[in-house]
């Protein structure tokens, strides 16, 4: 199976370096606090881009500054 790379979201690291808790965004972005969890711990098959939209208003960033693409290692 070909490395394609994979997308690492950094979402929980920029929610601590803002002092911004899990549950203050899950409240004000309107997102089940479950959903919320498994993005914070880069665990899921499938990124729903509206909510990703919502966190970025909600906590005023960038979709770089919560997702990066890691490059595969043996390219």
């Amino acid at each position: 199976m070909e490395d394609w790379g994979e997308v690492n979201l950094k979402l929980d690291e920029f929610l601590k370096n803002h002092n911004i808790s899990r549950s203050s965004l899950s409240r004000n972005a309107q997102i089940h606090y479950g959903q919320l969890l498994k993005y914070c711990r880069n665990d899921m098959q499938k990124v729903d881009l509206n909510l990703l939209a919502r966190i970025c208003k909600t906590i005023n960033c960038e979709i770089k500054d919560i997702m990066e693409y890691l490059p595969p290692k043996n390219n």
